[in-house]
This record gives C-alpha cells, structure tokens and sequence, in this order.
C-alpha cells in the first residue's frame, strides 16, 4: 500500500479495493496495513469492517491459526460497544462463528476439548442473542464427521431442523461446508448424493466457493454412476474455478485423482505444475492433508505405470522425480493424518487416507481435453524410429553401407539408420570400420553433417541447414569425394537464398535472390566432373526447386516456363538412369507448378498419372505424399468429398512409414479444413489438435501452437467453452511460453482467445483482467495499431459490463485513436455500439448522454467506412447504427426518438427478400418498432398495421419462424385493447 489512508473515506475506499483482489498474500498483507490504518481513527466503525475484511483475507487465504485471533478482537468491540454494530454487522459477526469453528477444526494442535468449548460458545452466544440453533447443529455435526463418531445422530439433529437466516446458503450447505452430501457419500449412496448436489452443479446455486468445492466431491460418484461425460465437463469447469487458490488446496487434490483414476496421468502431472505453489503456500493443516493425498493419488498412479523417473514439480529449493516427490508427500501426508488421529482419539483420517490410495482406476481412458496426451508425452523426445519392417544392421560397417544405400533411395528408412550411427560415433569407444568400402570416419562425419542438414530444412531453419551443409562439403573434400562436396555445397546454395529471401524487402527482392541460387546451382553443376548419376539427379532436382521456390514467390506467370523447362530436365534424366524417386519427385513438381500457375485441372490431370506410376512402380513412400497434394487440389476445386477422401488415404497410408517421410501434421490440418467444408466440425476439431500434437513431437513448435489456436478458436465457436478454456491454459503454462521464447504476437492471439472463451463462459472479472491486461501489452505494438483498436474496444465492453463505465470510456479512446492510425471499422463499430447499449440498459435515462456519445463516434465511423469504400461482412453499419439509435432511446425511455431511428433502420434495411439472415434483422427491427409504438407510445393500431403487414410479407417468403415474436406481439396488443 503506497500510502495509508488518512480519511475514513480513503479507508474505506481502500477497503473496496482490497475486495477487488485475489485471495493471497498481497490482499492479506494489505488488509492487514488497512487494520494498522484503521486504528488511527477515533471511531470504531472503520475498524470493524478492516477487520472483518482481513479475517475474511484470513479465511479465504488458508490461514487459519489468524482467523479465530482476529474474531477474538471483533467478539470483545462487540461485547463493550454493542451500539457500534448495526444489523448487517451484527449478523456478519454471527455468521463467522462459523468461520472460527471451521478453522479450529483444521489445526491439530488444536485440543479437541477447545473445539467443544467453542461450540458451546457459540450456542450460548446465539441463545442470547435469541437466534435460532440449527447454525451450531451444523457445526456439531462437522466436528462429529470430522472425528468419524457419532455422525447419524449429529446428521439428524442439524439436518431435520428448521433453517435460518444465520444458516450456510443453499449452495454450500448441500456441499462440503456443512457436509449434506458428503453425509450420503461417506454411507455409499452416490446417487442420493449426487441429487442433492445437483442444484450446485448445475449452476442454480453458488457463492464464494461454489460450485468448484462440490465438484470435486461429486467427480468420482459421477463416474461411478456412469455419468463420465458430465464429470469430464465438470473437471474442466471446476478446476478452473480452485486452481492456484490454496483456499480450495483440497480441490485441487481431488482434480488430480480424478486424473489418476480416469487414465490422465499426464494431465495431473501438467495441473500439479500449475499448483506447485500450493506445497508452500496453503497453512491449514487440514487443507494441506486433503491436497496431499490427491498429490499422492496421482504420484502413486504414475510410479506404478512404470514412470517414477518423470520429474514432478514439488516443493521449492529442488529437482523431483515422481517417485522422490511421492516419498517426501507420503511422510507429510501420513504425519498429518496422524496428528490429527491423535487429537481426536480415532482412526479416521488415516483411514480415509488409506481408502483414497487404495482406489482403482475407474476407466482405462477418459478423454478429458482437447490435448490428450499420455506419460510417454512427458519423456523427452528420442530420436525417430523407423517402420517396424525396417531392421537396422547390427555391425557398424553394415549400418553405414545401408544407410548410404537407403539415402540414394531416398528411402525413410535412412532415418533409422543415421539416427543410430549419430549414437554410436558419439561414444567414446566408437572405432570405425577399416573398410574401404565404407570409407574414412571424415566422410561420415560429412554424411551424418548433410543428414542433419537435412533435418533442419524440414523445420524450416534454412540458416542452421546452410552452415551445416557447407561444413559437410568441407569434410566430403577433405574425404576426397568433389562430387559429394558439389551436392553438399548446392544444397547450401538454395538453403542459404531461402533464408536470405524470408529476409528480403518485398516479392521483387525475394524473386532476385532465388534466381541468383538457380544460377549459381546451375554453374556448379557444370563446373563439377564425374558425379554418379544420383548426384547429378539431385542438382538436378535442386535447381528446378530452386526456380518452383522463385514462382511459388512470384506467382508471375513468366516463372512458369522455366520450371516445366529444368523439371522436364529431371524428369529425361531420372527416366534415363532409372531413378524412381527422382523421377517421382520430378512429376510431383511438375503438377506443383501447375497448381501454382492457377491451372489446377491439369495439375490434378498430372497427379493422377503420377499416381498410377507410383501404385506401379514405386516408390511407396511417395503415395501419402502425393495423394496429400491432390487432396489439397481438390480443396482448391472446391471439391471437399474429393479432397477428404484423398486425405484420408493419404493418413492411411502413412502408418506405413516413419514420421519423417510424411507430414502427417499437414495431412491432418488439411483433413480439418475438408471437415468444415463438409460441414464436421467437431471432426475438424480432432484432426487440428491432432495436427498440432505431431508439430510438437517433430519439434514444430510454433505450427503446433498455431494449429492449437485453431482449434481453441474452433471449440469457441463450437460452445465448448471450458474445453477451449483447458485447452489454452495448458498451452500458456508451456515452458516456452512462461519463459517469453515463443513468438509475443502468437502467445498474444492465445490469450485473446481464452480472455473471449472465459466471457463466453461468464466469467466477466477474469475475462475482464485479461483484456485489460492485453490492451496495455498490445498499445506498446506501434507496427499494429489494429490489433490494439479491437482489443481495446473489446476491454470497453467488457469494463461496462462490469459497470465501471469511466474506465470503459478510456478504453474506448484508446480504441478510437488507435483506429485511427489502422483502421478497424467493423469491430470498433460493433463494440461502440454495444458500449451504448450496455450504459443505456444499465442506466437508463442517466446513462443516455454518455450512449449517444459512443453512437456519435459509431456514426462517424461509418461516414469513414463509406468514404473508404469499405462494405461490412454482416449488415451494413448505417442500418446497424439506426437500429442502436431505437434501442438506446428505448432504454432511456425516449420513445418518440426511438421509434424514428427504428423507421429510419427499417428504411435502410429495405424490404426482406429470400434470405434468412437479413429477414431476421428486418423482422427484430419491426418487431422493436411495434413494442415502442403499441405498448410504450400507446398506439396500438399503427403498430398492428406494421406488424400485421410483416407477418403477411415474411410467411410469403417462407420464413415462417420469423414471424412468431411478431405474431405473438400483435396477439398480446390485441388482448390489451
């Protein structure tokens, strides 16, 4: 707190900020600065409701050894100053018996007979004060379950009483706090308690803690009564809802067994992570005992699957493996439980604590998320395997032989082979073979260079390739092998132009640098003497991809002719010496290069034979490939049935070779991409998440978090917010995420996307945080003043909703201003005049000056829009700013203003025709016209005329589901004459 507050008034207004926090140490410390404040004052009031506010950051912060301190000087201003306390305070130092009960409860060192004495407290306290007891029967019966004695009768006497107002709210008196359905859970009856939470979980009751803290409880009886869908909607939902918060340290404990038990292992390794302050930040002991053992839960589950050597994060200071990090917990956890057996003089929770470890799996797999991953996910990546049909030499002279064989082939199979000669001439005692048929260890050093050369073009870092291939020339020339050295040094040749030209200012540029590689390749091979034919296939090769790379830049249509001219090259040659793969290769940029000119009839003309040859002659590993391209084809020929079934075979096909010899990430994007056209979303989804796992695991890092910003975007829109939600937390708890090595622009899209999906979800105080958050990062991006214009506007909305209307003004003048410099005239538009609608509703009259403002700024934006020549995607912004303009005056009571702007929009508008969107808005128009007219103008006859006459035009336009709001206004003004 930067300065402490030197008026009543500022303390109490540092106390509603306070409130606004977090729970945690930075709203405890404060709220204990705030109490130091408060004593300053004279009057006792403010001190009161500092101190509630800090037994409250107490409670809710896992500390509960402060708590009952706090109360204790709360109970004696009470007892000296009774007059001090008015009803609402009065009833609020009531209430926190409770609080004080509950926290005495989690502290083993507290005596047990403290705790009765405190019960009797409290029910001496509330017989004085003539207040009803079923409060304290409440608590009798929580420290009976607590004890594990005694509970049936201690259920009856606080369950069959009457409630008051001094009792737990609905919401969680039906979960742990007073333990109604635990009562039922503990006695095996899931499904009896189940229904009495279900008012919980479905939302229809809820306060600080709710429904996340019942959730937790009812996941496993959800499975056990077969109902796994909804406990995996409710995982994702009510985790959100505790993670992080060591108030709630026992529900995340339970999230990670519900992990453990349904077959996501991963997934409670990755949410342990995302917890790991929870080891040192949660004080209650009980709480701390209940995190615990879900931790232990999970550690357990994954040891025995064999993976005790995964790291785990644990407690701060060092390094865990899952099988160090389950023996620390299991000592802590079983300490605990001990402590308190003590206390109570039972076995309780040691028994219960024994019950939860020894509980089975309950499904072999629960598909939780979108990102579905298993422990194999969590060990670092090895190097690639080859098909199971590919064995690898055993001797090393066999091995280098057949991997220098294979890699003329071109065939995936090479990729085993270099892999584990990588592995075997980094040991220390590698000897190579004195053979000569092998050749010097230099010249393998030179192969294992251009391999991984290789590797790093497919990853598209053409820098890293270009040095690596000039290394492997050097070391080929020192072999004494200038063929070899001309194919390596034309291989960082082009590498070098491709980074050079991704560099490039401009198309123009770009085209120049890769001419200049062409002709460069070109005098290197003719300046070379004596290559193999395989050599000279591959220069071949690389200069006509050398001019495919300037027409794929270009697109000029002058760039054509030259690559059909060295492809046919390739292609003559290859035929010639009986080349399969080049002569593939060469029939495959032949209908590339027709794809790229436009002409994707004869491309797919030329795929098609190539086809043929392939399902021929060979080579196999070249058919998912192909088939992938004229997938892509048909794509573009709008022939998505075509498409699909090219890629599906294409996916099919390569199970059969290893994951460097097709993209299967690209063949999965593309099969989402066919799945939205033919109208399959959700098995578009899977396919983008998909894709992105694949980029993940070949190191593609930056396409794998594109294609999951798909697939969050595409869940979004799908309704299945908490899924897109999950999705995006996960991917923003990556290492190199946290750590600010992916690209800020990408993490950005990220986060704009799970600050939508937690509006979506109603979540409006996180989702607001967010986006105020992103409009501060994204004002500092001056090369994309856009992107801020719409974030911005979308905080101003977000922020009125919220009600703080000031600070939504700000956001939308930084929006404005930014707009100014790049444009957005749709979005900020629409975000404009939803800010007038949200003042308007909330404030009515009161709020009409500031919505007519945000309408005026919409109305000059569209005066820019159409001077521009910018037509909107949806309806047009000068009917949409009109049919504003009549809900806003509606609002705020100005019907005559109202129900001209809603003619003026209805002229805009026009006359409905066949189509069904703008017969819709035409007809909510009309609809909003006749209610201003008939109810609030009074006038029912001009607006049954209006609506009469639209139901008439719109049933003859077929769109008869149209006309029912309207039908059913005119009935209701009918019934009212």
């Amino acid at each position: 707190m930067p300065t402490a507050p030197q008026t009543t008034d500022e303390l109490y207004q540092a106390l509603q900020e306070n409130d606004r926090r977090p729970y945690g140490r930075t709203r405890t410390v404060t709220a204990e600065e705030l109490v130091e404040a408060a004593e300053q004052f004279a009057e006792p009031v403010p001190l009161v409701h500092a101190l509630l506010e800090l037994q409250e950051a107490y409670t809710y912060g896992s500390e509960p050894r402060k708590s009952p301190v706090v109360f204790a000087r709360l109970l004696t201003l009470f007892d000296e100053q009774p007059d001090v306390f008015d009803e609402r305070l009065r009833h609020m130092l009531f209430w926190r018996f409770k609080w004080v009960a509950n926290a005495l409860l989690a502290l083993p060192e507290v005596p047990l007979a403290s705790l009765r004495q405190w019960l009797t407290e409290m029910r001496d306290r509330y017989e004085k004060a003539g207040l009803g007891l079923q409060p304290y029967y409440g608590q009798a019966y929580q420290l009976a379950a607590h004890l594990g004695e005694g509970t049936p009768l201690a259920y009856e006497l606080w369950a069959g009483r009457t409630r008051t107002r001094l009792s737990d709210c609905e919401a969680c008196e039906i979960c742990e706090i007073c333990e109604r359905a635990r009562y039922h859970l503990a006695a095996g009856d899931d499904e009896r308690a189940l229904r009495i939470w279900e008012p919980v979980l479905a939302g229809k009751e809820s306060c600080q803690e709710e429904p996340s803290r019942s959730i937790s409880y009812a996941l496993l009886p959800l499975l056990r009564t077969g109902l796994t869908e909804r406990a995996r909607e409710l995982h994702l939902a009510g985790y959100r809802g505790c993670r992080r918060n060591p108030s709630m340290s026992g529900e995340v404990g339970r999230h990670l067994e519900f992990c453990a038990l349904t077959g996501n292992e991963a997934r409670g390794l990755e949410l342990l992570a995302e917890n790991r302050n929870l080891f040192d930040e949660v004080d209650s002991p009980f709480d701390l005992l209940d995190f615990l053992t879900g931790v232990e839960v999970l550690l357990q589950r994954v040891e025995l699957l064999g993976h005790g050597e995964l790291p785990a994060a644990g407690y701060a200071g060092r390094s865990w493996t899952v099988s160090g990090l389950r023996a620390e917990v299991c000592g802590r956890a079983d300490d605990l439980a001990s402590r308190f057996d003590a206390r109570n003089g039972t076995t309780a929770h040691t028994d219960r604590r024994r019950a939860r470890l020894d509980r089975t799996p309950l499904t072999e797999s629960l598909e939780l998320t979108l990102r579905s991953r298993g422990l194999d996910d969590a060990v670092p990546a090895a190097a690639p395997a080859a098909r199971t049909a590919a064995a690898v030499p055993d001797t090393p002279a066999e091995l280098i032989l057949r991997a220098r064989a294979l890699d003329d082939q071109g065939h995936p199979d090479a990729q085993a082979c270099w892999a584990r000669l990588r592995t075997l001439t980094a040991a220390r005692d590698y000897v190579h073979p004195d053979d000569p048929a092998v050749g010097p260890l230099v010249r393998l050093r030179a192969d294992l260079l251009a391999e991984e050369a290789g590797r790093a073009g497919v990853k598209d870092d053409h820098t890293a390739a270009a040095a690596l291939h000039e290394e492997a020339a050097a070391l080929y020339e020192d072999a004494g092998l200038p063929g070899h050295a001309a194919l390596a040094r034309a291989c960082a040749l082009l590498a070098a132009a491709e980074s050079a030209a991704q560099g490039a200012d401009g198309t123009e540029a770009q085209a120049a640098v890769l001419t200049d590689a062409h002709a460069s390749v070109v005098r290197l091979h003719e300046g070379t003497g004596g290559l193999t034919p395989v050599q000279e296939s591959r220069l071949l090769r690389l200069r006509a991809s050398a001019l495919g790379l300037r027409l794929q830049t270009s697109r000029s249509e002058e760039d054509v002719a030259p690559v059909l001219a060295e492809v046919d090259l390739l292609y003559g040659f290859a035929t010639r010496h009986d080349i399969l793969t080049q002569v593939s290769g060469a029939l495959l940029l032949k209908a590339s290069t027709y794809a790229l000119s436009g002409d994707l009839p004869t491309a797919v003309a030329e795929i098609d034979a190539l086809l043929d040859r392939l399902r021929k002659d060979g080579p196999a590993w070249h058919l998912p490939r192909t088939l992938g391209l004229r997938g892509r084809m048909q794509l573009g020929l709008r022939d998505a049935q075509a498409a699909y079934a090219d890629l599906a075979e294409a996916l099919r096909l390569a199970a059969d070779w290893s994951a460097e010899a097709v993209d299967t990430a690209r063949l999965h994007g593309d099969l989402a991409e066919a799945g939205m056209h033919l109208g399959r979303p959700e098995e578009a989804l899977r396919h983008l998440t998909r894709s992105a796992e694949r980029d993940l695991r070949h190191g593609s890092r930056t396409d794998a978090f594109c294609a999951y910003s798909n697939a969050a975007q595409l869940s979004l829109d799908l309704g299945r917010v908490e899924d897109c939600i999950a999705l995006l937390d996960s991917l923003l708890a990556e290492p190199d995420v946290t750590s600010g090595e992916l690209d800020d622009r990408l993490v950005a899209q990220l986060r704009l996307t799970r600050a939508r999906a937690l509006h979506a979800g109603d979540d409006l105080k996180a989702a607001t945080a967010e986006f105020a958050e992103l409009a501060a990062e994204s004002a500092g991006w001056d090369d994309d003043p856009g992107s801020h214009a719409m974030i911005a506007a979308e905080t101003a909305v977000l922020l009125a909703e919220s009600g703080e209307f000031g600070r939504a003004r700000e956001a939308a003048d930084q929006a404005l201003a930014a707009h100014a410099r790049a444009p957005r005239y749709e979005q900020l538009s629409n975000c404009l005049r939803e800010l007038a609608r949200v003042q308007a509703q909330r404030q009515g009259s009161d709020g009409l000056a500031d919505a007519l403002a945000y309408l005026a700024d919409a109305g000059r934006i569209a005066d820019e829009a159409r001077a521009a020549g910018y037509e909107a995607h949806g309806r047009s912004l000068d009917s949409a700013l009109a049919y504003e303009h009549g809900r806003v005056n509606a609002y705020a009571g100005e019907y005559e203003d109202a129900l001209a702007a809603l003619t003026r929009a209805l002229d805009l508008l026009g006359e409905p025709g066949p189509e069904q969107g703008p017969a819709g808005e035409w007809a909510e128009c009309t609809r909003l016209a006749g209610a201003v007219e008939g109810i609030y103008l009074e006038r029912p006859a001009p607006a049954l005329s209006r609506l009469d006459a639209a139901v008439s035009r719109l049933t003859a336009l077929g769109h008869t589901e149209e006309t029912e709001p309207l039908a059913s206004l005119a009935r209701r003004l009918r019934d009212e004459e």
